[in-house]
């Protein structure tokens, strides 16, 4: 009788061990997904931030900020059209600051995400010395790269 109680005791024991482990890993697969959608977010707003936030007087640099964030065919065709806008930019003495009003995941995966991004933009410019602000909105594709994560797709969204 007490070897049968016992052995009720150990198999109740090691299921309550199991069910308690395998909620401790669900949880931790939750707050892991929780962080990577954050940092997808994170990536997008800045992305936003550094695609609309151009000084004429530091355009070369702040280029190469944005392509350093980049990836696959976004890096490259932003960087083949770079110098042509770079260019304009410098001509116009144009500088746009902008400002991240509002994002929000649309999709993500573990190693990619859509995020809906809208964007508050202030331009100046040696002709217009002072314009309202514009309001965009921009679909931005994120994607891990190794232990990084950037952006690798924008869209701009009417």
């Amino acid at each position: 009788m007490f070897r049968t109680a016992a052995l009720v005791g150990l198999v109740l024991l090691l299921a309550m061990a199991g069910l308690v482990g395998w909620l401790g890993y669900l949880g931790y697969q939750d707050h892991r997904t929780s962080a990577s959608r954050a940092l997808f977010v994170q990536v997008a707003r800045q992305g936003a931030v550094d695609l609309t936030t151009i000084d004429w007087n530091r355009a070369d640099a702040d280029v190469e900020r944005i392509l350093s964030a980049a990836t696959g065919t976004f890096h490259d065709d932003f960087a083949q059209r770079s110098q042509p806008f770079v260019d304009v930019i410098k001509q116009t003495k144009s500088t746009t600051t902008g400002t991240v009003t509002a994002a929000g995941l649309e999709s993500s995966s573990e190693t990619e995400a859509q995020v809906m991004v809208a964007v508050s933009v202030q331009t100046t410019s040696a002709a217009v010395p002072q314009q309202g602000p514009r309001a965009w909105r921009m679909r931005i594709g994120v994607q891990k790269v190794g232990d990084d994560v950037k952006v690798s797709n924008v869209e701009f969204v009417p």
